[in-house]
């Protein structure tokens, strides 16, 4: 008898999809995509970060410097705006740099001072050492804290020269001064050291504090809550796909009580239908957007008075895109069941590929090119660079354009599907 149970559920399960799905397919999809994100994780090569250089110093000191972080695995080093392979291009500057960080074109810059090549690191207090500085973006907190180690660590295999004169200078500081002789002696050995230095850089640890370095964050400096800002809109737009998705179920229903022939018997025709319930669903969706960014703005400092049309801009185009992706599903499934495996498996596929449960900027390069092909993507880049780089609102017209677009592509969709129930 208990077997005789146990094979009646299993064969109802064979035929139930939305449960199938629900219990072997969304599981495994899940897991592939971050296996994915994180598989370079337990692999010897780490994720480079790239870095902007500025070199204000221009000495000898410094260009080897400089080529030691080049040949640091864990960074990516761009001394140029664009195509490093540009001969004729202009080298970063200290604006540049910053306005790249601020743009989200790398997450930390590094800037080498004037006076540097002479006097690179320091034993003790930094005293007259130039301090090099790095511009970080909060929204990547690791990138920083690992420049700031690298940096230690190739001002000692990179320049062993300076290292030994800067001990030098402490020892006649504290010894009473050498004779010239002692001077001279030294510095034959430390250019002997210089001609005979190999390329190779694969020192064991780095050395703290050796070279004087400052951390600014120039995109979350004025923010009072920068995690909040930055990560307000990735459970928005997720719920409000659930939203959305749910909502439109009420088609199926209608369906299957047949309040849908009815209404169609009527002057209302399944074009107006559709239109009608896109415009509730994506009021629906801005009420709820609005609610998340208010709250947000009210208890955890986010800073909406500022960007209140860049707001309403992203929320219009959201609310419209997600609306019409809720539609299209109700109008693919034939059961409340199916709309539940579907939506599911759609809507937490999308959030995680869209940066909504991970940042995008954290996923190798393939996986973040392949979350373009989501809603959460193009709606979170916006509302990031609205609330979190503050950049004009001229920016955000692409993400505008590919979610209107994406309403029009999806609701035409979900229109075509639904011709099923004008011709039953």
């Amino acid at each position: 008898m208990i077997l005789a149970v146990a094979k009646n559920r299993l064969l109802n399960l064979r035929r139930d999809r939305a449960a199938f799905v629900l219990a072997f397919v969304l599981p495994v999809a899940f897991f592939t995509i971050f296996a994915a994100i994180f598989a370079g994780s337990s692999r010897s090569a780490t994720r480079k970060i790239p870095v902007a250089v500025v070199d204000e110093d221009h000495s000898e000191v410094s260009r080897r410097f400089v080529e030691g972080l080049k040949a640091e695995a864990g960074l990516s080093v761009g001394l140029k705006p664009g195509d490093e392979k540009d001969p004729n291009g202009p080298d970063y500057t200290s604006a540049t740099a910053e306005r790249a960080v601020r743009k989200g074109e790398v997450p930390v810059a590094l800037m080498i001072p004037k006076g540097f090549g002479e006097h690179p690191v320091a034993f003790g207090p930094a005293g007259e050492n130039p301090t090099v500085s790095i511009l970080a973006d909060s929204s990547d907190p690791v990138a920083p804290q690992v420049l700031r180690g690298l940096v230690q660590k190739v001002a000692m295999t990179s320049l062993p020269a300076a290292l030994a004169r800067a001990g030098m200078a402490e020892l006649e500081k504290w010894s009473g001064g050498l004779t010239p002789e002692q001077k001279a002696r030294i510095e034959e050995n430390l250019r002997s050291i210089e001609t005979q230095r190999t390329r190779s850089l694969s020192s064991d640890g780095a050395g703290d504090g050796l070279v004087p370095v400052t951390i600014r964050d120039v995109v979350g400096e004025t923010k009072k809550n920068p995690t909040v800002t930055f990560y307000a809109a990735g459970l928005g737009v997720m719920f409000l796909l659930f939203s959305a998705a749910g909502a439109g179920g009420a088609l199926i229903e209608e369906a299957e009580s047949g309040t849908l022939d009815r209404i169609l018997s009527t002057r209302v025709s399944m074009s107006k239908l559709l239109l009608g319930k896109l415009v509730y669903l994506a009021g629906v969706g801005v009420a709820q957007l609005t609610l998340m960014f208010v709250w947000g703005a009210l208890f955890f400092g986010l800073d909406l008075q500022h960007h209140v049309v860049g707001f309403v801009l992203m929320t219009v185009a959201t609310a419209l895109a997600t609306s019409a992706f809720g539609l299209l599903l109700a109008s693919l499934c034939r059961s409340r069941m199916q709309l539940v495996a579907l939506s599911n498996l759609a809507i937490l596929l999308m959030s995680a590929l869209g940066g909504s449960l991970f940042p995008r900027f954290l996923m190798p390069e393939k996986i973040q090119k392949i979350g373009l092909v989501t809603l959460n993507a193009w709606a979170l880049d916006g509302f990031q660079k609205i609330f979190w780089r503050e950049e004009p609102l001229v920016s955000i017209w692409p993400q505008l354009l590919v979610l209107l677009g994406l309403s029009v592509v999806l609701f035409a969709a979900a229109r075509r599907v639904a011709r099923r129930w004008e011709i039953a």
